[in-house]
């Protein structure tokens, strides 16, 4: 039997790894993932899990218990903690990569001084508590001011990441010398990365396009092929791009992989939780048992309620966003309201 790799080595022994103290909070599978690209170039990451049992697992066995567990780590490039203000107080860097529906929970227990911090949220959902993006939720619960925040976007899925597949990140910072160092600490041979100044776009693009991918997984399951698919993914992008220009102008290439490649992959594999919420639905689940179905939180069910309202009160016109809204939280029959939904895409 071959061995298993111990990944948190740097595929260049000669590479010197950085002094630079970083950690990871959350224990799903993007946050697993996160752990290994950061292990690649930190000494120690730091990385608080929700629980006595993940961390005991995760000590005993050298992988995640539950997500990616073939993913394993060598020990000592690791420091675990189930403490939010153990991590917050060692770190210079603090990643949030819990459920947008955890979140509030977890911070709402940091005690300790997190003035001179820099949080990177790797969030893809809208925050209940407060119905709004991860950026605001910082700025305006905890004063934690845009230079003092970073966002990752895709196209990065979790899965890929584990096997080492080549892919890319954007991470998304106001100040230049914070997107430097960011992009210092996630680059390696697998993960490629480019920076952006476009923090709320980023964000809300990535928030977007796991509604956009729970309506082309209804498509899926409903029968439709991949030429319907290519036309809902054009019109979603156009969605995408009236959704951002209204709430944030900015200087910003919907076409770029941040946005329109992000899109792509969570609307097309089979590794996007939103795409199969919605083939699920498409098949003829219900709602309620699509989701309990999963072992893992699709952000676009919850975002879609915000996102609905909010375009709503801008008076914009986005179908394809009024559809799933329709079958996730009115009701409405999938198969009715995508043979609407055909008549108004071009």
């Amino acid at each position: 039997m071959a061995k298993k790799k111990i990944i948190s080595e740097s595929s260049n022994p000669k590479k010197n790894k950085k002094d630079i103290s970083v950690g990871v909070v959350g224990s799903g599978s993007f946050a697993t993932a996160i752990v290994k690209m950061l292990v690649e170039n930190c000494k120690v990451v730091h990385w608080c899990v929700r629980s006595e049992f993940v961390k005991g697992a995760i000590e005993l066995r050298g992988h995640n218990p539950t997500y990616l567990t073939a993913t394993h780590f060598n020990l000592k490039s690791l420091k675990l903690t189930t403490d939010i203000n153990e991590l917050v107080s060692a770190c210079d860097v603090i990643v949030l990569a819990t459920p947008s529906i955890y979140l509030s929970d977890t911070l709402d227990k940091m005690t300790c001084d997190y003035s001179d911090k820099i949080f990177i949220s790797a969030i893809k959902g809208i925050i209940p508590k407060v119905n709004d993006v991860v950026a605001h939720y910082l700025r305006d619960e905890f004063k934690i001011g845009f230079r003092n925040q970073a966002v990752i976007a895709g196209p990065c899925h979790a899965e890929e990441v584990a096997m080492e597949r080549l892919s890319y990140l954007t991470i998304a910072a106001v100040e230049d010398e914070t997107a430097e160092k960011l992009e210092g600490i996630f680059s390696s041979d697998f993960i490629k990365v480019h920076t952006s100044k476009d923090i709320l776009g980023n964000e809300y693009s990535a928030i977007l396009k796991n509604i956009f991918a729970i309506g082309a997984g209804i498509a899926s399951g409903l029968g439709y092929g991949d030429n319907f698919t290519a036309v809902f993914v054009s019109n979603a992008i156009r969605e995408m791009e009236a959704f951002l220009e209204a709430i944030y102008e900015a200087p910003r290439d919907v076409n770029e992989s941040a946005y329109l490649g992000d899109l792509l992959v969570t609307a097309y594999s089979l590794f996007s939780r939103n795409r199969n919420l919605g083939n699920l639905i498409g098949k003829g689940y219900t709602v309620r048992s699509a989701i309990q179905s999963m072992n893992m939180v699709a952000e676009g069910y919850y975002a879609a309620d915000s996102i609905y309202k909010t375009a709503k009160q801008k008076n914009l016109k986005l179908p394809i966003i009024d559809t799933v809204y329709a079958i996730l939280y009115e009701g409405k029959n999938a198969e009715k309201q995508f043979k609407k939904l055909t008549a108004k895409l071009n």
